[in-house]
């Protein structure tokens, strides 16, 4: 085994851009938001997207750019979902820290505008009344604080405070884009990352770059510099696709004992039936020999299992519920019995 790579801070951090003109793949939003800072005077914002495309990134990298160091503490408030966020928190922590004017204090080499900022991470989070609760103090304390809301899913956002925010929207990252990125980080840390592994990489991660460095780093705390394909899928919690592979060979059997026999393995092995029916959903979905009307009979059932599955239902039950309809669909069966 090569040597294991000292690890000194979570390599997210490290590599975090410090600046918005280096948030990777965001061109239209940087264009934008560099414009922006240099008149200092921003709105309020509402950044969305997939996760681990630059949201948080930009709105710190925002901070530090009107601030820099010195002030950050005390001009920005930040919270994200470990937080206590409910409407007691908005009628005072919130509203405390936006009450309060700034002084005139200044920086050298930064603009330090007078106003202050509350980051709001994953502001889709926060519960309807929490989120009624800030429209008031938006609008109070507008001329001495700014509001950043950070969210995956804009819908989540009750429509009175997505109207007063400047709405900016995160592309997930290309491949290509996420390549480039963590060989940076393989050169600069010493690791040896052939392609399949960093093709491997790219697809376990989706678009989430985050996702694909915390992958990296975990893996070189565990198998040292040189990281394989199996490495990476070993630490990322992905199923092994011949698991996935052996599920729709079972339900092509058409053989309900068959199909049970390998849920039941499944089962016993360990893996999370959530992560199983994304993969398999993929592997449906780019199955040349499966005609649509039956890709779209198994991606319903697959839709139905997985709000089951987050309302707490049974995993065997709703994996086997999904493999007997697999199976309804591959033959042309009826969807509902009759007795």
């Amino acid at each position: 085994m090569a040597p294991l790579v000292p690890m000194s801070q979570p390599w997210v951090e490290k590599y975090r851009p410090r600046q918005v003109k280096d948030v990777a793949h965001q061109e239209e939003v940087v264009r934008v938001l560099t414009n922006t800072l240099q008149t200092a005077d921003l709105p309020h914002m509402l950044f969305y997207g997939p996760p681990g495309t630059g949201k948080t990134t930009t709105a710190l990298a925002i901070a530090y750019q009107l601030y820099g160091p010195e002030l950050y503490k005390s001009r920005v408030l930040e919270l994200n979902a470990s937080d206590d966020r409910g409407i007691n928190v908005v009628r005072t922590k919130i509203k405390d820290f936006a009450a309060v004017a700034v002084g005139t204090t200044r920086k050298a080499g930064y603009p330090c505008p007078p106003y202050k900022i509350i980051i709001l991470d994953e502001a889709d989070s926060m519960t309807e009344d929490a989120q009624n609760a800030l429209r008031r103090t938006m609008e109070t304390y507008s001329k001495v604080t700014r509001f950043f809301f950070i969210c995956n899913y804009i819908s989540r956002i009750i429509e009175p405070l997505a109207s007063r925010c400047a709405k900016f929207r995160f592309k997930p990252l290309s491949e290509e884009v996420m390549s480039n990125r963590i060989m940076h980080i393989c050169s600069e840390e010493g690791l040896n990352l052939d392609a399949q592994a960093l093709s491997t990489l790219s697809a376990i991660s989706q678009g989430d770059l985050r996702r694909a460095i915390t992958y990296l780093q975990s893996a070189a705390r565990l198998f040292g510099s040189s990281i394989s394909s199996s490495d990476l899928i070993s630490v990322s919690g992905v199923i092994p696709e011949d698991v996935v592979k052996s599920l729709l060979a079972a339900c092509r059997s058409g053989e309900f004992d068959v199909a049970n026999k390998e849920v039941s393995n499944i089962i016993a092995d360990g893996y999370p039936v959530s992560q199983l029916m994304a993969q398999f959903l993929d592997v449906i979905v780019s199955s040349d020999d499966i005609p649509d009307d039956q890709k779209a009979r198994i991606c319903k059932k697959l839709g139905e299992t997985d709000k089951c599955l987050v309302d707490g239902a049974d995993e065997y039950l709703q994996l086997l519920d999904v493999a007997s309809e697999t199976i309804r669909a591959l033959f042309n069966m009826p969807q509902t019995l009759v007795f």
